[in-house]
């Protein structure tokens, strides 16, 4: 099935990323400058067919793709399908970069922004990938892609059965967190420094009650204002920055120098950002397949050095 892509950000990011486009369309007396501009260049480049159509004309063809009136800002492109990812593909990205697994799970968010905003700043993060639920929940289309930037062009989404999904990342140690307004603890209380997969409930009902039940911990954000609670994607957000900020405290930032008496000198520089995951997390895609199985949850609640169940254990297929 045919997809439409507008906006000039997604159109961009979709050709820097090299996803397969069959046209693009500009609207008739557009100024090619800028951002369109580069759009052009590319689309030249990779020989592209492009087609000038009236505005109105390019106003209905993505009006019918999203069911309404959309900001095109004079850009758009056809391409096949979105193309989903699946959970292997995600683990082995993890895998590959030397970090522990960082996974935004929706449990079938319904608005197409906050979808679109959730996946942004997954991949704003650094995330892995996200799941989403292949059934009750919006799925990626044009309006996802416009409301994320373009950051699908950029981040692994997979549209699976959460429930099993979230089975298969506690066996391999990755530590479940949900979201939930009611839960005992807040955010910043919660351990998110290590493997982890972040559940985010749909607008309204929250998280359901079989994924509810899959998680590790459910945190709340702490809320000091007379508003009771934040949409999904605005609290979403905030937890995967808190997520980040865990990660990379427990990087070791600094390089001070500490030890026993005497004046503390200046400590040895700091590796790199990417040299200190690595060594936390060393394994590759050679040493997932030498695993026969994943790992052993030892009473579910042993922790590894992470924060996250003990035993993060990669494999290279589910």
């Amino acid at each position: 099935m045919s997809d439409v892509i507008y906006g000039r950000h997604p159109v961009l990011e979709a050709l820097q990323s090299g996803r397969v486009l069959d046209e693009l369309l500009l609207a008739e007396g557009v100024r090619v400058e800028g951002a369109l501009a580069e759009i052009v260049k590319l689309a030249r480049e990779r020989q592209l067919p492009l087609k000038y159509l009236p505005r109105p004309a390019l106003d209905r063809l993505v009006g019918r793709a999203e069911g309404g009136v959309a900001n095109h800002q004079g850009v758009a492109a056809r391409s096949a399908g979105f193309v989903y990812s699946d959970l292997a593909s995600i683990l082995a990205r993890a895998i590959r970069a030397g970090e522990p697994p960082l996974i935004l799970v929706l449990d079938a968010i319904q608005d197409v922004h906050n979808l679109g905003s959730l996946i942004r700043s997954a991949e704003a993060v650094g995330a892995h990938g996200a799941l989403i639920a292949e059934r009750g929940g919006a799925g990626v289309t044009a309006a996802v892609q416009k409301a994320s930037a373009g950051a699908v062009a950029h981040l692994p989404v997979a549209r699976t059965d959460l429930v099993t999904a979230l089975d298969q990342l506690r066996q391999r140690g990755v530590r479940v967190v949900g979201l939930d307004g009611d839960a005992p603890i807040t955010l910043g209380e919660a351990e998110l420094g290590g493997p982890l997969a972040l559940v985010v409930g749909s607008e309204g009902k929250g998280l359901s009650k079989a994924v509810a039940r899959r998680c590790d911990a459910l945190v709340r954000l702490p809320m000091r204002g007379r508003v009771g609670s934040l949409n999904a994607a605005v609290a979403g957000s905030v937890a995967l920055y808190e997520a980040l900020r865990q990660r990379d405290v427990g990087e070791g930032g600094g390089g001070g120098g500490g030890g026993g008496g005497g004046e503390a000198g200046p400590g040895p520089a700091a590796p790199a950002r990417g040299a200190r995951r690595r060594a936390r997390c060393p394994a590759s895609l050679a040493a997932a397949e030498s695993l026969a199985r994943p790992t052993e949850r030892a009473g579910a609640r042993g922790k590894a050095r992470h924060g996250g169940p003990a035993g993060w254990a990669p494999r290279r297929a589910l």
